[in-house]
């Protein structure tokens, strides 16, 4: 039963829309609004659903807008493959990548929630007849377990930006990157270096209880990050298509909209030539992504992954989940699977979820 329609980022990005901005609830009353804020674009889902307001809420995603606000307000998100659920009544965004999947407080919820909804309902012909087999049980030491080292190292760059997931859904994570650290004075320099030094301790931490219970982790590197790079204009063409009547018309005059019917208006420009050898570069991608995950059942990764992008293009599953908190704000940690193996992605994640208390913890909202 619907019991609410909860906010999302104007056009898809973020979590500004026509009445402001959707708040975070473990921290509504920052005076910064990146810190207050909600990520998005399913920010409604994500707040609410940390806030306790809803059992579950359901997300959609393109390049972030689950795992994103469901690292922002500590929930656990669940990004299906590409084609798993049907997008029947949702607004487009980018057809060849917008997904649906549930956003709740535990891994197993995210499990009850996705068993409810996926499969073909003969309205999205995208939508693949697989089996979703729930297995909570398979242990660890049977699966072939990656993580991508260089994210882990205490060098490497930053992968906590904002916006849906660091990427978002469009380009709204690298909107919130951009300038990060401009303006600071010394003190919140420092501040933001000992922050990610104790980002990067809790997720070295995450680690060691894989260890722990059993799986032995094996470093990988991520095939193909230039390429993913370079193709990602493939996103902002097909939004550009979906909203061109809109884009085009008096109803985009809403001031909350900012820059974002222009990011739509110049994708315009770009020659359908560059769009389908996008595309055709992209068949490679997910060659070589698949070439990779054929060795691994799954990978570990921080939730601002490079990998985020790059299944996002690919199709690829993916569950964020709590792994500790730094100066207020839940970190989390990013499970990424097989095609159509929802199943194995969830059980990993539940073995992380287990062996810690972080899922037990959530906010606590009081009246003013």
């Amino acid at each position: 039963m619907l019991v609410a329609k909860l906010s999302m980022g104007a056009l898809a990005q973020g979590d500004r829309w026509f009445r402001g901005q959707t708040k975070n609830p473990w921290r509504p009353d920052d005076p910064s609004p990146q810190r207050s804020g909600s990520s998005g674009s399913s920010a409604g889902p994500g707040s609410a659903t940390a806030a306790g307001l809803v059992v579950f809420g359901i997300g959609t995603e393109t390049r972030g807008s689950i795992i994103s606000p469901s690292s922002a307000n500590g929930v656990t998100g669940l990004r299906p493959t590409y084609g798993r659920i049907s997008r029947y009544g949702a607004m487009a965004l980018s057809w060849t990548m917008d997904k649906i999947g549930p956003m709740c407080r535990s891994v197993e919820d995210c499990a009850i929630v996705f068993n409810a909804i996926y499969g073909p309902d003969g309205r999205d012909n995208t939508v693949a007849d697989a089996p979703f087999i729930w297995n909570p049980d398979v242990p660890l030491s049977k699966l072939k377990i990656g993580y991508v080292k260089n994210e882990f190292d205490v060098n490497a760059p930053s992968p906590f930006g904002g916006g849906r997931g660091a990427a978002g859904r469009g380009a709204e994570g690298a909107e919130a990157g951009r300038g990060r650290g401009a303006g600071l004075t010394e003190e919140q320099r420092e501040q933001q270096r000992r922050n990610r030094e104790q980002q990067l301790k809790l997720l070295n931490e995450a680690l060691d209880v894989y260890r722990g219970a059993g799986a032995a982790l094996e470093p990988i590197e991520l095939p193909a990050t230039q390429l993913a790079g370079n193709i990602g204009f493939v996103l902002s063409v097909e939004a550009a298509a979906a909203f061109d009547d809109l884009t085009r018309s008096k109803d985009i005059a809403d001031p909350s909209l900012g820059t974002w019917p222009n990011t739509f208006r110049t994708s315009r420009f770009v020659p359908a030539v560059e769009y389908i050898r996008a595309q055709r570069a992209r068949t490679l991608l997910m060659r070589e992504f698949d070439k990779l995950m054929s060795t691994y059942d799954v990978f570990l990764s921080p939730t601002g992954s490079q990998s985020l992008g790059i299944t996002n293009l690919t199709g690829h599953p993916a569950v964020a989940l709590k792994a500790g908190f730094v100066d207020g704000a839940p970190i989390e940690l990013m499970v990424t699977g097989r095609l159509y193996d929802e199943a194995t992605t969830l059980r990993v994640a539940l073995a992380f979820e287990r062996a810690t208390k972080w899922h037990t913890m959530n906010p606590t909202l009081t009246s003013s």
